[in-house]
């Protein structure tokens, strides 16, 4: 299917859920999520709140695919993630960690508004203290300068990636070449400078990073994530699938998606950010079984009573069907559901 539903439809399908999250989490406690309900499966509309149109319509388009369209089948039934460990005091990270049984990979958020690189050492030293040998990624959300950076990099110890350090990609560009004349030999990853860029694709030509972060609902579905990771692989650049803090409903997509990436050289897949169901207290699906660092590509359907228990309020609600109709009238202009554009 490639014409869009009428608006009317897609809102009488919806469910405005209100979740809460295990500890504070890019500046939310409760995450929101617009589902709707369709033919093919459940969709999730839920971009951050910051995120206006025409932003907002790759985020319905990828909804819209998965309510409305058949996704493509996964290659692979199990996907090894990373935990994720927010900006929290290193007390409170060994109970995190215990939370990912299994995982070796660690996704640790740094540069937190109001810290410190001290805050960010001690933290991911308590990752490494709780798991020896532990492969860590850390996630700045650009909030460090080319200078802050390097700096990070010379006192976090070795590290997979330093995850958008920076806000621009020609502060990425000489990131890599800073790193580089020092002997540092971490990797950079793009992820903001992919999913907040008109084009996508343009990262591989500016070799502003190493790896590319890919989230299915920013970047408009699972075809198009696929067709934008394909074109990466080709200019020899890694990907790592990762989850926009989505609901249970919403982390298939991803999944799937990881499912589909390719094996790499050394004989390995890259660990997905996509054991995100581990920072909600509470969810409208019940959480995917993390086995030995693995979680399982399965398709969930929202409980009854789950949704009635966190539905939105009325005014919750509203605001969701402006936002969504705001990403539809976007959407209409193109006339189609965006597969790889």
């Amino acid at each position: 299917m490639t014409d869009l539903p009428r608006l009317d439809e897609i809102i009488d399908r919806l469910h405005v859920v209100a979740l809460p999250l295990r500890v504070q989490f890019r500046g939310i406690k409760v995450r929101e999520a617009a589902l709707i309900e369709g033919p093919c499966g459940w969709g999730e509309f839920a971009p951050f709140a910051e995120y206006q149109p025409p932003e907002t319509s790759a985020w319905l388009a990828s909804a819209l695919e998965s309510a409305f369209c058949e996704l493509p089948a996964p290659q692979r039934q199990w996907v090894e993630v990373n935990a994720t460990i927010p900006a929290v005091a290193p007390e409170l990270v060994p109970d995190l960690v215990a939370r990912y049984p299994g995982c070796r990979t660690f996704k640790v958020k740094v540069a937190e508004h109001g810290q410190t690189l001290a805050d960010d050492c001690a933290r991911v030293a308590e990752v490494r203290r709780e798991v020896p040998g532990a492969i860590i990624r850390v996630d700045a959300n650009r909030g460090w300068s080319v200078a802050e950076a390097v700096a990070a990099a010379e006192n976090l110890g070795e590290l997979d990636y330093l995850e958008q350090p920076c806000y621009s990609v020609s502060e990425l560009v000489q990131l890599r070449e800073e790193l580089r004349s020092r002997g540092i030999s971490t990797r950079v990853a793009a992820d903001e400078s992919i999913r907040r860029s008109d084009d996508p694709y343009g990262i591989a030509q500016s070799k502003a990073a190493d790896v590319a972060v890919l989230k299915v609902p920013p970047l408009g579905g699972v075809r198009r994530m696929l067709h934008i990771a394909q074109h990466l692989h080709a200019h020899q650049m890694h990907v790592t699938v990762a989850s926009a803090l989505d609901t249970g409903v919403g982390l298939y997509p991803g999944l799937l998606a990881a499912a589909n990436q390719p094996v790499l050289q050394e004989g390995r897949y890259p660990a997905a950010g996509l054991a995100t169901q581990e920072l909600f207290l509470e969810d409208i699906v019940p959480p995917l079984e993390l086995s030995d660092g693995y979680v399982p590509v399965i398709r969930q359907t929202p409980e009854p009573e789950r949704l009635a228990e966190f539905r939105g309020t009325p005014t919750q609600r509203e605001h969701w069907i402006q936002r969504i109709s705001a990403a539809y009238a976007r959407l209409n202009e193109m006339s189609s559901i965006p597969r790889d554009l």
